[in-house]
């Protein structure tokens, strides 16, 4: 069993339940365990900034799963929730995202996949969610604290727990 790193993001129509949504698809398909969950936040758009505020999210979860079935998986899930990956525009609204951003401790460069996610310690609204689950996580020689004080926070705010 090995322990996954996701980040969920989105910012069409009601993303905070396509998220409890796509999390139990995650839990069946990838025959994982939900060992923690963030808070929502909503972020503003990264790349493409002429669109709407995005909801991003982390969750931990053990999988039976390696990483490219893993990485296959997700998907597939966020297929099932309208995301169309060959005919979208890059950094553009979206559904669902969801991003593995580190499996175990491994490190992978392939075509198709890098562990840990390349892009990373670029992005506040991954490592602000992540950082309330795993703080002290090591990924890539720098904890997940360390990595987040790096950048700036501003525009992201936690959104209310949903009763």
């Amino acid at each position: 069993m090995g322990r996954a790193l996701i980040a969920l993001g989105g910012n069409v129509g009601d993303v905070r339940a396509t998220f409890d949504k796509a999390i139990t698809n995650i839990r069946g398909m990838a025959q994982g365990i939900l060992l923690a969950r963030s808070s929502d936040y909503a972020t503003p758009p990264w790349g493409n900034v002429e669109q709407d505020r995005f909801v991003n999210a982390c969750i931990e979860v053990e999988t039976a799963l390696d990483p490219h079935a893993l990485l296959f998986t997700l998907h597939r899930i966020e297929k099932r929730f309208g995301r169309d990956r060959a005919h979208e525009q890059r950094w553009g609204p979206r559904t669902l995202d969801l991003d593995l951003i580190a499996y175990d401790e491994m490190s992978i460069d392939t075509p198709d996949l890098t562990l840990p996610h390349p892009r990373l310690f670029e992005r506040a609204f991954v490592l602000v969610p992540l950082a309330e689950i795993a703080p002290d996580r090591v990924i890539a020689g720098r904890t997940v604290r360390e990595a987040l004080g790096n950048l700036s926070t501003d525009g992201i705010e936690r959104l209310p727990d949903r009763d």
